[in-house]
């Protein structure tokens, strides 16, 4: 199975260009979203971030998102601990759901595959970039947040250009149409690439 890394900083759009690709009929394997689905189901997962986080880590049978976002804009350590935690069942969960596609090949969406390494598990990586002006407005209208979090999120994401720099395809996702027709371009140039 070739397995296509999706990814990008926060506010680059790349749930959109993965709908796009949804509507190409690739499937799609949303990391962010799957890792929360775990985090919630997975006793193992729950049983490790109560014993990381303390017994706030959940309320009401599920996760204290506010709690934990707080302990980690404090204290960054928290953030890599809770990866560790979480990340390597995400990976398992990934291979199990891509051996069950019937395709040429998946994407797997992944907001910080680079800096988690993720990208050396991938054959091909697409980095999905917009103007840091954009993806501030994108992002204050879309969250109920401040530009001190969206500032501290980026902070811990690696510069776009190192991505982009690392990536076999970069979408600039400021024009939605302009994009639509470069994740075609891009589908078939994948498509063509495995027919060798």
């Amino acid at each position: 199975m070739i397995v296509v890394g999706l990814t990008g900083g926060i506010g680059t759009g790349k749930t959109t260009v993965a709908k796009m690709f949804k509507d190409l009929d690739v499937p799609v394997y949303i990391a962010d979203v799957e890792a929360k689905i775990l985090m919630a189901e997975s006793t193992i997962i729950k049983e490790e971030l109560i014993e990381l986080f303390g017994e706030k880590a959940y309320l009401n049978n599920a996760l204290n998102k506010a709690f934990i976002a707080d302990i980690i804009f404090n204290d960054q350590s928290y953030l890599e601990k809770m990866n560790a935690i979480v990340h390597p069942r995400v990976a398992e969960h990934f291979k199990t759901w891509a051996t069950k596609q019937n395709t040429a090949y998946v994407i797997k969406e992944v907001a910080i595959l680079f800096e988690n390494g993720g990208h050396k598990t991938c054959d091909y990586v697409i980095s999905v970039t917009a103007p840091k002006a954009l993806r501030m407005e994108r992002l204050l209208k879309r969250d109920d947040t401040t530009v001190e979090k969206i500032e501290a999120i980026m902070k811990n994401q690696w510069p776009e250009e190192r991505k982009c720099e690392l990536s076999d395809f970069v979408v600039f996702n400021t024009v939605l149409e302009e994009t639509r027709m470069k994740v075609i371009k891009i589908n078939e140039e994948i498509l063509a690439n495995l027919k060798f």
